[in-house]
């Protein structure tokens, strides 16, 4: 199935509209962003053309707009981890972007007249097209025959190894569950099909997977150790026990190879100085939305279970031990929007993200954000689209001049800052930093 007619010239409409309102921001993330909200498709023809490409790994989300079950055809199955967008009529500077499965998309890939891949939106052909290059190391298969991609696999144009240790979350039902989550139903929709997906990676299991990667010269500069919440215990460990345990054997055996980075939750002072001396360099304690109400309804295990106020005061807790700029939570951008109890106007969203980026940016700790994607696995997405281009538009303008007022350096453990330069694939953050910006420096491990 491909989008209608219709649909293909309403984006178009409201991605000329957008650029227009927003002057100042390059086509370049408009696009990146807007393909980030509806997702993609891949004709057959684009795919094989593909060559030798790193295949969507499923890291930790599904991240599509469509169930796999309901999914047809060789996109399903052999769609890119990402693709890069640059070249073609408008000489796009290139965007790294995430693939987000939707075959309504009116975004799709496809072989041209010439024989090049390229994107189009409708008839329009936007850019060219380049997939994710496949690490050397993938196609290994590990003693206990698990592939080494369910493990360890690589993104930002393998800048990261992303380690996803628990894929599954103790936040269960829709009582507790963030809503804009699919972790645990995307853990269901993988095993139901077939794929190696499992629950827990053992120690060992990874060890043994990044000597392959060490061994392979593979140029990732950071991994990222995450999974879902334990809010009881896993293992016998609780939540900071049994994600410190990966850090410090991969730290034991790799002493200072790659960056290390790790998404939990915003844990009491103690669990973070204990994850520091870890050898951990970079925390992500993501707080998903600002809003003290939304807060409460979009993220309800969160708010039983730590409070807003207490996660907020535990982000500034974890900058005294990390340092500031060591300090990256996440938001997920355009659940403000979602009804029955977001904002209605993009100006509202705007001026209550806006005062979390201030009130943290004034501190010295810069949050990153992630582009929201409906997926329909998520209690949140079976009633919700994405939020409109114009709303990512107006955030990525109120992110940059809040983060350029305050003088900061661009975040560390995400490669160069600036548009052609950056990795970073699910929001366009990055890319709307001025080339040349310096990234903080990281205290010595």
């Amino acid at each position: 199935m491909t989008a209608t007619a219709s649909v293909q010239d309403e984006a178009r409409r409201t991605l000329d509209a957008v650029a227009a309102e927003f002057p100042d921001l390059p086509r370049e993330v408009l696009v990146k962003e807007d393909v980030l909200r509806r997702g993609v498709w891949f004709t057959p023809e684009a795919l094989a053309k593909g060559n030798e490409y790193a295949r969507k790994s499923y890291f930790i989300f599904s991240f599509d707009h469509r169930p796999l079950s309901e999914m047809k055809g060789e996109a399903r199955d052999h769609a890119p981890e990402e693709i890069a967008l640059e070249g073609g009529p408008s000489q796009f500077r290139r965007v790294v972007v995430s693939v987000r499965l939707n075959p309504e998309s009116p975004y799709v890939v496809a072989v041209d007249g010439e024989g090049a891949v390229g994107l189009s939106l409708g008839p329009t052909f936007l850019a060219g097209v380049a997939f994710s290059p496949r690490p050397a190391y993938y196609g290994t298969v590990l003693t206990d025959g698990t592939p080494i991609t369910e493990v360890a696999p690589s993104i930002e144009w393998g800048y990261l190894l992303y380690l996803t240790v628990f894929r599954m979350c103790q936040y269960f039902g829709k009582e507790e569950e963030c809503q804009f989550c699919d972790i645990n139903r995307n853990f269901k929709q993988q095993r139901s099909l077939g794929r190696p997906y499992f629950a827990i990676k053992p120690v060992d299991r990874l060890l043994e997977a990044l000597r392959h990667v060490a061994a392979s010269g593979s140029h990732a500069k950071a991994y990222t150790l995450t999974g879902g919440s334990i809010t009881s215990d896993l293992e016998g460990l609780d939540e900071a026990s049994f994600y410190i345990r990966y850090a410090e054997a991969i730290e034991a055996e790799f002493p200072g190879r790659w960056l290390g980075k790790m998404v939990v939750q915003a844990l009491p002072k103690e669990a973070v100085v204990r994850i520091r001396r870890a050898g951990i360099r970079i925390y992500h304690p993501n707080y998903e939305v600002w809003d003290k109400d939304l807060f409460g309804v979009l993220c309800p295990g969160k708010s039983r279970y730590v409070g807003r106020d207490t996660w907020i005061q535990r982000i500034l807790d974890a900058a005294e031990v990390f340092s500031p700029s060591a300090v990256i939570p996440n938001f997920v951008a355009g659940i403000e929007m979602s009804k029955p109890h977001g904002f209605v106007r993009e100006e509202d969203a705007w001026r209550s993200t806006g005062e979390g980026l201030d009130y943290f940016m004034r501190r010295g700790i810069v949050p990153r954000f992630t582009t929201y994607c409906p997926e329909p696995l998520s209690v949140l997405g079976q009633t919700n689209g994405p939020a409109s281009l114009r709303y990512h538009a107006g955030l990525l303008r109120t992110w940059r001049d809040i983060h350029q007022g305050h003088g900061l350096p661009a975040p560390p453990g995400y490669g160069a800052p600036g548009l052609g330069q950056g990795v970073f694939s699910v929001s366009s953050f990055m890319d709307v930093i001025a080339p040349g910006t310096p990234v903080a420096e990281l205290s010595p491990s």
